[in-house]
């Protein structure tokens, strides 16, 4: 026998974009029934996913488009290894409050001194925080 409504649903669920709901819902609708929720609270359910997952794919796209070279957060930057780098400082700046006042940061210092990571860091911060980021070099800059 053919599942009419499923197919329906299915259909209208990819017509809407709507790939979390399609995924879960049938789980979430079995784990809601087992707990005695209605289907408002299953309705909240699968819309909180639905949001939690596009906002991961949303980073994720944002992380792409800016070109980074190599995925590095701040998390794993060794601020000893470096100690002239104030640690509080890079991590204000994190916080993205620089770019809504539109200032900019210039990192400077000799090879192998962090500025590339931190750089790395503030972008992947930026785009977590919904900000569109580019990723270039001074180099690329100036040949460009």
């Amino acid at each position: 026998m053919i599942d009419t409504p499923k197919i329906l649903l299915a259909d209208h669920l990819k017509t809407l974009k709507l790939p979390t709901f399609l995924r879960e819902y049938e789980k979430l609708g079995r784990q809601c029934a087992i707990e005695g929720l209605d289907h408002v609270q299953f309705l909240a359910r699968l819309v909180e996913l639905e949001l939690i997952d596009r906002e991961r794919r949303m980073v994720e796209r944002r992380i792409k488009a800016a070109k980074f070279p190599a995925a590095k957060s701040l998390d794993s930057f060794d601020f000893k290894a470096i100690p002239k780098l104030n640690k509080m400082q890079v991590l204000e700046l994190a916080r993205g409050e620089w770019i809504d006042r539109r200032e900019n940061v210039i990192a400077l210092g000799p090879s192998g001194t962090g500025k590339t990571h931190v750089a790395l860091g503030l972008g992947l911060a930026a785009c977590q925080k919904g900000l569109s980021v580019s990723f270039i070099t001074a180099a690329a800059l100036v040949s460009e």
